[in-house]
């Protein structure tokens, strides 16, 4: 008699340890082969050289050695995961293929496809919590339904978390790894080219579980000061993980663990439960994606689709001109340099960009939210959805619409003594503290010493703050008028 086996999907989940699917699979008496697809569905109009893909190849390449050190090994194809995964369910003569849930609109219309060519041979789908500690339907209100502001939805989490600590316990893999399929004679993996992709000038630091661990030891000795320093880009104070967040190297639930051991015997001091909220702020934006996926094109708020953003040759000029970090606002324009040339953008820097492109340039924040898509290591769909909505003022416990940050004042705040903005903007060194947050209002002589020449070495203002400041709120205004 054929021995059936199971397939283990990995997607959003690339480790070894602590796996929910891959635990599951262990267990279930059959046999266990490990996949990952790079999907064309997903890679198809990325640039040549974009870096996450980089980033995948050498997760993929580090997840298959450590399976290799338990005795498996994992099977890596190119295609159409919705069409790969079911042939190969038949040629391995797997009876049921395991996965990790995944929550985003055309992941779940992906798996709904899979799952009905699978159950359509006589195969199934198994699905299973590993992203996130609670889901969608997990924390509610009283009334049974899902909160839409953010500190009652964080209250209920961490009330249920306190009533549940088998959340965060780890699914085991060493004790069943005996049920993995050995590799076969030349096993080898894709290369970049072979993806069609090349290297990228500036590649993601850190990849793959050991880049993972490697950058949360390093966090740890600096997560005390977490509340106070994370909010100046100068200062080398985040965590680095939420791309390691985003492909699943690390585990959440490990995450969530580490930091309640380290609020309760205080040595997290006051930046360890700030870290948490932030993965709570992470699952919320996760739970009104689910609940609302209308989100992805549309404002949480529907009144506020009603918002006459700016279009036409002006507006794409100053879109332009604010994805070059060209719009002569130097906190912005060093936050954009930065997003450009490595893929991170610290996310004290991510609000004031979004602000600024929305409240000071009036453009729809849909386009800067595609943008980021594009362009940051990071990228997933809720978070950035939910970010740009809220700098917009159109999404769920959203920054209100009468309130607008002014990029100087950012800048002076969050980078006084301008280091950060001299780190991508060096034409600007010269200025002292004082003049290089708005080098227009700084005084000739200081100019003339730094070898300054307004809108020559550096733009003028692409517009005026207040002036701006004005027609959003008259943008806005005629929008609650009705």
């Amino acid at each position: 008699m054929t021995l059936r086996n199971s397939l283990v999907w990995f997607r959003r989940d690339l480790r070894v340890d602590d796996h929910a699917a891959l635990h599951h699979a262990l267990r279930s008496g059959r046999r266990v082969f490990g996949v990952f697809i790079f999907d064309t569905d997903i890679l198809a109009g990325l640039p040549a050289d974009d870096r996450r893909v980089q980033f995948l190849v050498d997760s993929v390449r580090e997840l298959d050695a450590r399976l290799r050190a338990f005795g498996g090994y994992l099977i890596v194809r190119h295609g159409r995961a919705a069409q790969a995964i079911p042939e190969l369910a038949a040629e391995l003569d797997a009876e049921s293929v395991f996965a990790n849930r995944d929550y985003e609109p055309q992941a779940r219309a992906r798996d709904g496809a899979v799952q009905d060519a699978l159950r359509a041979a006589g195969r199934s789908l198994q699905t299973f919590k590993d992203q996130v500690i609670f889901e969608h339907d997990e924390v509610l209100t009283l009334a049974g339904g899902p909160y839409s502001v953010f500190t009652p939805y964080k209250n209920a989490w961490l009330k249920r978390l306190a009533r549940m600590p088998e959340a965060v316990r780890p699914f085991e893999t060493a004790p069943h790894a005996a049920a993995l399929a050995p590799p076969p004679a030349g096993h080898a993996l894709p290369r970049l080219a072979d993806l069609g992709f090349v290297p990228n000038a500036a590649p993601i630091a850190d990849p793959g579980m050991a880049g993972a661990e490697h950058l949360l030891a390093q966090f740890e000795r600096r997560l005390a000061r977490y509340d106070h320093d994370r909010d100046f880009p100068a200062l080398d104070a985040t965590s680095h993980l939420s791309v390691h967040l985003r492909f699943g190297t690390l585990s959440v639930r490990g995450l969530v663990a580490m930091l309640q051991a380290r609020i309760a015997d205080g040595s997290g001091g006051p930046g360890a439960p700030v870290w948490l909220s932030e993965l709570v702020w992470r699952e919320f934006y996760m739970m009104i994606l689910a609940r609302h996926p209308r989100v992805v094109t549309h404002a949480f708020k529907p009144a506020f689709d009603a918002v006459a953003w700016d279009e036409g040759p002006e507006a794409d000029a100053r879109f332009t001109a604010w994805c070059a970090g060209r719009t002569g606002y130097p906190l912005v324009d060093a936050a954009m340099l930065q997003l450009e040339r490595t893929g991170f953008m610290h996310n004290r820097l991510r609000m004031v960009t979004a602000s600024f492109l929305t409240k000071d340039l009036g453009i729809a924040w849909q386009r800067g939210e595609r943008w980021f898509a594009l362009k940051l290591n990071d990228y997933e769909l809720a978070s950035n959805n939910g970010g740009w909505q809220w700098a917009a003022s159109t999404g769920c416990d959203a920054q209100p619409w009468f309130r607008i940050f002014n990029p100087v004042t950012q800048s002076r705040r969050f980078d006084p003594d301008g280091d950060f903005i001299r780190q991508y903007l060096p034409q600007l060194a010269g200025l002292p503290g004082a003049a290089i947050h708005a080098p227009w209002l700084a005084k000739p002589e200081v100019l003339q010493k730094a070898g300054v020449v307004p809108g020559r070495d550096y733009p003028l203002p692409v517009v005026d703050h207040e002036e701006a400041r004005a027609r959003t709120l008259a943008r806005f205004q005629a929008v609650r008028s009705g």
